[in-house]
């Protein structure tokens, strides 16, 4: 598809007005915040650096993955180290969850564009986001001068996607990914050794397969490895199984199992009691 010129119009002029003190800019190293940070260092030069978490709620990888891009872009990057696991209030992984990491993420955000002397902190959530559950867009909302260009120029998940493309971006084609938190479930607690195997049973399974999209969801020592469907035959055959079996059992899973509805976004939704939580 191509970008709708009248939206892109309208994201350059949000960009320049609200950058124009100096803007960070929040880089995960997915398509969204990578193509804001490559849209707005072309416009804003040096009035717009990067800034990647590094938390130990995301992959040792995607830190990696936004310093490539970053250079790529050829934007100034920075690295912020976060730890979620010091608030309680997130480690009780109730449905306000990503309130809480955002909120956090955001007040560090803040701080370093002040320290740098920069005005303003842009995100990357686009409209398609909007109507599900995101309690994380309550924290960008409450914060004065934090921004999402995305949302605010219409832009939808396609047509970031095809303005990567456009600009000849490398992570055009990356799958969408989310921090390792999303595999327990809500109303159990998130530990950093519950984070770390997530992590280390998907890679396995990533380097074993060659699947792109994959989650290890975590429900309480059983595996729920949810694979996209167009790649969901690497993994059907008993030795590939059986090596997948081996290993997670070895990281700690007791009972290992393939979602056969394949990947899809907000299945954990339905952990949740009504109410929130357990």
């Amino acid at each position: 598809m191509k970008v709708p010129p009248k939206k892109y119009e309208r994201l350059k002029r949000f960009i320049l007005e609200k950058g124009a003190g100096g803007v960070v800019v929040a880089l995960s190293g997915g398509v969204d915040s990578s193509t804001l940070a490559a849209v707005c260092h072309s416009l804003l030069g040096n009035l717009a650096v990067a800034v990647t978490a590094k938390s130990p709620i995301h992959p040792p990888e995607e830190v990696a993955e936004a310093e490539r891009v970053a250079r790529e872009i050829g934007i100034p990057h920075f690295i912020l180290e976060t730890d979620e696991l010091s608030d309680e209030r997130f480690v009780r992984n109730m449905e306000d969850r990503c309130y809480h990491c955002k909120k956090m993420l955001l007040e560090r955000l803040v701080s370093f564009a002040r320290d740098v002397g920069f005005k303003a902190v842009f995100e990357g959530t686009s409209l398609s986001e909007l109507g599900g559950h995101r309690p994380g867009f309550k924290a960008v909302m409450e914060h004065p001068n934090v921004y999402s260009p995305w949302m605010e120029a219409g832009f939808r998940k396609e047509e970031i996607r095809a303005l990567a493309e456009e600009m000849g971006l490398s992570v055009c084609g990356k799958p969408p990914s989310a921090c390792l938190a999303t595999r327990i479930p809500y109303g159990e607690p998130i530990t950093r050794d519950r984070l770390e195997r997530i992590w280390r049973a998907e890679r396995f399974i990533k380097e074993l397969t060659g699947a792109r999209q994959v989650r290890v969801r975590d429900h309480n020592g059983l595996a729920r490895i949810e694979v996209g469907r167009d790649e969901m035959a690497a993994l059907l055959n008993m030795e590939i199984l059986g090596k997948i079996a081996e290993k997670l059992k070895q990281l700690g899973f007791a009972f290992i199992t393939l979602d056969l509805e394949g990947y899809r976004t907000g299945s954990m939704l339905k952990t949740l009691r009504k109410g929130g939580g357990r």
